[in-house]
């Protein structure tokens, strides 16, 4: 073979393993049914699933919900700390900690009111039959504000069993590079609210310490990855340049110094930028936005060629965006569901491998997704 031979292959090498790529994702297509199991939910946000089978589900207006058996209970969970149904604000996130079963503790992201306005808050209590006790906030985000935009709130434990509660800029872009404030932020604590001492600016002067990253707009996805337990997270771009990222320590996500979006009605974010050294790329964006909202890998058997893929839901476009990656590097997607339901705010699996959403509407609903037409 000439030298010219080897070079060609050389070349063409990288093209035709992304082809073989792309050509398997497309094997795994598949139609998807959306059953709707519970509605009358009011703007619901986000969902766990108990080992006992109930569904607990969060409606941004302030009440958790309980279903069993695909029937909506009629009373709403008492004991929750007191919550602040502010613009974007109100109960958002949930998390069940991994030793849920022996300990009951329910984790809940919501917005709550101070003196200076609203924040982000952290808190945890123990669950039992309808009933939270022993409630603890365990974290209030800085500073506090009275706009009613980009709270964040979504939750997530890794495997060594650290907390992660995502934030937004609250509206104020610079905010977000602001090391002495959280807005922009994902933090990291201990499962009770302590600091973890690696922390990456627990030694940085005037640095808030339960900073992990930074530079965000505004993250409203978390999961953690199957195989290599990172994290990731979905955020929010402005018109434009949604973004998904792959957390590490320390790191500067860019906003609002690089973006792939736009202002409001056109115009550059700041100087233009995309790329700036020491600020981090995303693994794939959107543009135009599609809103990522409650995101998750999917690990089951339901649905066969899935595993390992991303699922995104959506809020604008109303869709799933099922992300085909090979390892950290997008491959390709596929778009489900496109204004068939609504606007879709979260996406789970439950233990069961089957796929469950939840619609953002004032009558929204719980579905589940079933393989095929």
């Amino acid at each position: 073979m000439s030298t010219f031979s080897h070079g060609l292959v050389r070349r063409l090498l990288p093209v035709v393993l992304v082809f073989l790529l792309v050509f398997s994702a497309s094997l795994a297509a598949q139609s998807l049914t959306a059953i709707k199991l519970v509605d009358e939910l009011e703007h619901p946000w986000g969902m766990v699933f108990l080992p006992d089978g109930e569904v607990l589900v969060s409606e941004r207006a302030g009440k958790l919900r309980r279903i069993q058996g695909n029937s909506l209970l009629p009373k709403s969970v008492s004991g929750l700390p007191e919550i602040a149904a502010q613009g974007q604000g109100g109960l958002l996130g949930l998390a069940l900690h991994p030793q849920f079963a022996q300990n009951r503790w329910l984790y809940l992201a919501y917005a709550a009111e101070g003196d200076d306005g609203y924040s982000t808050h952290l808190a945890r209590g123990r669950y039992q039959d309808g009933a939270l006790t022993q409630v603890e906030v365990l974290f209030a985000a800085t500073p506090q504000s009275f706009s009613g935009q980009h709270f964040g709130g979504r939750i997530a434990f890794d495997r060594a069993g650290y907390v992660y509660l995502t934030l937004g800029d609250r509206g104020e872009p610079d905010n977000s590079q602001m090391l002495e404030n959280h807005a922009g932020s994902v933090i990291r604590l201990h499962d009770d609210g302590r600091i973890p001492a690696d922390n990456p600016f627990v030694n940085t002067a005037g640095a808030q310490p339960e900073i992990y990253t930074y530079g965000h707009r505004n993250v409203q996805g978390i999961a953690l990855h199957p195989t290599t337990g990172q994290v990731w997270t979905g955020e929010h771009g402005p018109q434009g340049g949604d973004e998904i990222n792959i957390l590490q320590a320390g790191a500067n996500y860019g906003w609002p110094v690089i973006t792939y979006g736009e202002e409001y009605g056109g115009g550059e974010v700041g100087a233009g930028l995309t790329e700036k050294a020491g600020m981090e790329q995303p693994v794939l964006y959107w543009t135009p936005s599609i809103a990522p909202a409650g995101m998750t890998f999917y690990t089951g058997d339901k649905y066969p060629g899935w595993q390992g893929n991303l699922l995104v839901s959506a809020l604008k476009f109303a869709l799933i965006s099922r992300v085909t990656l090979d390892g950290n590097r997008y491959v390709d997607e596929e778009r489900l569901l496109e204004d068939e339901i609504g606007r879709i705010r979260d996406i789970q699996q439950a233990p069961d491998g089957y796929l469950y959403v939840l619609t953002d509407e004032s009558d929204g609903a719980l579905y589940r997704l079933k393989p095929g037409s």
